[in-house]
Formats: C-alpha cells, structure tokens, sequence
C-alpha cells in the first residue's frame, strides 16, 4: 500500500500550535489562528480566524468591548469558512474551554458543516490544570499518528526538577497572579497549581477553575508578599505600560509588595495564558520570580522584568 499522505492540520488556539510543533508535525500547519505566531515559522500561514472587536486598547477598553458583544449574544471571534475551504485541512484543532480566549467548539462546528471540499476532524481541547497538558499532548499526537510519551517525559521533567529545587522551601511567599488589570481579575485554572509548584503560595484563583474577578479591597485585606502581572493576551512591553495605571489606585501604595518592590510584569501572552506546552517554561519563570537563589532558567528579560518604579525609595 502507498503511504498515506501528511495530514494537513489547521490549528485555531496557540497552544495547540506548540503541540504540534513539539510533535515534530510543523511542517504539516496549513493554517492558524490570528494569534497563533510560535513557533515562528508559522506566522507566515494562512489566518482562520479574526476578533470581532478592536483588541487594541487599555485592559478596560477590551472588557468593555467584549462584554458588550456578550451581551448581545454574539460570538468573541469569526471563523474564516472561505479560508478553511481553500486549504481543505484534514484536522482542525480548537478548544472548549473559554469562549473569550479564542473561537469555540460550536463556532468550529458550524464552520465545518459548510464546507464542501473537506471534512476535517475535530481536535478539541479543554485543559484546566497542568495535567490535561499531558492529555492534550495525548490525544493529539493519537488523532496524528505520531507518538507523544518523548515528549511528555522530556516536559515531566523539568517540572519534577522545580518541584524538587522547592520542595524544602519552608518560607513560601505569599502570591497574587493578576489575569487582568482592569476589572482586577486574578488567575485560576493551572496558575494556583504552578505557583505551588515553584515554591509560593497562591493567595487567589483555584486549581482547575476558571479565573475570578477580584475586588481591591480583597487584594489589600490579603496584602501579597509578591504581584505578579500577566494580563491575557498582553506582552511584556504591554503588560509594563499597562500597570502603569495600577498606581492611580488609592489602595495600591500600602501593600506590602509595592512598598518592597516585589512587583513583576510577564508576557503572559506567549507563556502563561497558553495551556501548551510552554507552560513549563511559565513554571521555570515563577521560580526564577520567587527564588532566584535557587533557580536561573535564562527568562529574566525576556520572559518577565521587575518593576522597580513601584519600590518606596524610602
């Protein structure tokens, strides 16, 4: 029998356009996501998908722009059927798993129904906390063919080496993780989970649910040892003009970590907010962030930066 020919994947949420590129299969990518853009490679593909707002814009000009399309019923995104028809891809990976973060499942379906060169098969991911990582990883190498457990074992271990360099951590500091600046939200889902694992103490969000808004009073009643800043969506330099606001607050000047500089900015873009596989590079950042006595991964620059304005140069 002849082989059979590479499949030809479209991939609609960023991390499972590392799951493929870490498979080996990036070369099989046809199409992405409008924010799909790691590897690098894969900027150059066709875009499937756009925002029906403008995502430029402070963090509260966004939440209002899209919860005004929430509320009036209408989906977050658009999916291009007219660019689906044209590559005619054999797989399509989505996710289920939050409806602002990226196009959802139904929205795919219905895309898919109106193709008629094609029939692809649906790939759809949900991870909540770290382990669905490995399930994700699982099921797509599974739907195509190709084996995964090389890859599972090489992330499983640098996880196990940052459990290890912090498990005989006694001091462990207490952290607030902000998802979003304006509303405050703070992050849930696999955050609380990596905070513990790098050797901190997660003050907000539960492991495996959806991240909750916070009110100020309840950050200031907490009053963290440690803020860090990972807006979803945003990149480091966004994410330091952006909390150049958080100032303005009346409440913000008395905590603890303002007062000892131990305020941080990531990019929570390419790393936190992404349920791929870099999440492990987003594990090896906090523990840098929490305890660069112990732990230098290489991130600091790059993957995240202290806020050194915010320190009280008294």
């Amino acid at each position: 029998m002849p082989p059979l020919p590479p499949p030809r994947i479209v991939s609609l949420i960023p991390s499972a356009t590392e799951i493929v590129a870490a498979l080996g299969l990036a070369d099989c990518l046809v199409g992405r996501s409008h924010e799909c853009d790691y590897p690098p490679s894969v900027v150059s593909l066709p875009i499937c998908t756009e925002p029906k707002f403008d995502p430029e814009g402070t963090s509260a000009e966004i939440h209002d722009r899209v919860t005004d399309l929430l509320q009036s019923a209408l989906s977050v995104y658009r999916v291009k059927t007219e660019v689906l028809e044209q590559l005619q891809p054999t797989h399509i990976l989505t996710q289920a798993q939050c409806e602002v973060c990226a196009v959802s499942l139904g929205e795919v379906e219905q895309a898919v129904d109106c193709l008629t060169h094609s029939q692809p098969q649906i790939i759809s991911l949900q991870p909540n906390v770290l382990a669905d990582l490995w399930t994700d990883i699982e099921q797509v190498a599974a739907a195509l063919g190709v084996e995964s457990q090389p890859v599972i074992d090489f992330l499983q271990q640098r996880v196990e080496t940052c459990a290890q360099g912090s498990s005989l951590i006694a001091d462990r500091p207490r952290v607030a993780c902000i998802e979003w600046i304006e509303p405050l939200m703070a992050a849930g889902n696999w955050i609380p989970e990596l905070v513990e694992l790098a050797g901190g103490r997660s003050l907000f969000g539960e492991v495996g649910q959806h991240s909750p808004w916070l009110q100020w009073e309840a950050l200031t009643i907490a009053n963290p040892d440690l803020i860090i800043l990972m807006p979803c969506g945003f990149d480091l330099t966004r994410t330091t003009q952006e909390a150049r606001s958080l100032p303005t607050h009346p409440e913000w000047a008395n905590l603890s970590a303002v007062k000892t500089g131990q305020v941080y900015v990531t990019d929570g873009n390419q790393y936190f907010n992404r349920p791929g596989t870099r999440l492990v590079d987003s594990l090896e950042i906090l523990a840098e962030i929490l305890h660069p006595d112990r732990f230098n991964f290489g991130y600091e620059g790059s993957g995240w930066r202290r806020v050194r304005e915010f320190k009280d140069p008294a």
